[in-house]
């Protein structure tokens, strides 16, 4: 074999060398979550604890888990900005700023609020509806009570650079988010943007983690 010849084979093994150790770190590499498994396997962990708890006759550190486990999962900044419609292009960025850490820790007193509540609920996913590619999909679950109606709790996500983030919850087909607006704006028509913010404040200020077993109106 010449010497040209014999690089061209070097070259050549080096090259599928590089080739399969590529396709065996693909093959190694584990699939990207989908968002109805990300969803089913937070809610699994979340239940198992309640239980955990409610079985030994102890409380649930119900913010933690709202904080560890609940809010990593959603878009703060969409889901305040949707809310406040209108009013959001007249915000200053630290009135922007101030108005997303209201609106989550209203959420997080909201979550934990019905966490609180928990008695041996059961949630089931259904079948995620979503076409390869979709960056935007509907999560739809429904929640079996003992004794009540089932209710159906459905999460829009989109796909971000973080991963799968929710960006609003619709309880028995009602938007989170959008009936917030409501209540957004009329307080932005007789107090401005200050005037949201105090009144977000306010409702946490009176939804204290001691009354954390209330849930905050609109």
């Amino acid at each position: 074999m010449t010497l040209h010849k014999r690089r061209i084979a070097t070259l050549l093994a080096v090259l599928l060398l590089l080739l399969a150790r590529s396709a065996g770190a693909e093959f190694l590499a584990p699939p990207a979550q989908t968002p109805d498994a990300l969803m089913h396997a937070v809610t699994s962990e979340i239940i198992a604890t309640l239980r955990e708890d409610l079985a030994a006759g102890q409380p649930s550190a119900v913010a933690q888990l709202v904080e560890s486990k609940i809010l990593p999962l959603f878009d703060f900044q969409r889901m305040t900005r949707t809310a406040a419609g209108r009013s959001w292009g007249a915000a200053s960025p630290q009135q922007r700023a101030a108005l997303v850490a209201e609106f989550r820790t209203l959420l997080v007193r909201t979550y934990s609020g019905a966490l609180s509540g928990y008695r041996d609920q059961e949630v089931q996913y259904r079948p995620l509806r979503a076409a390869a590619g979709d960056t935007e999909v509907l999560v739809r679950s429904i929640v079996k009570r003992p004794g009540a109606q089932a209710l159906e709790i459905d999460y829009d996500m989109e796909d971000r650079p973080a991963g799968w983030k929710v960006f609003d919850v619709r309880i028995a087909g009602v938007s989170l988010v959008l009936n917030y607006r409501e209540s957004f704006a009329a307080a932005v028509r007789s107090g401005g943007i200050e005037g949201l913010l105090k009144s977000l404040s306010d409702k946490n200020r009176l939804y204290a983690p001691a009354d954390v077993h209330q849930v905050p109106e609109h």
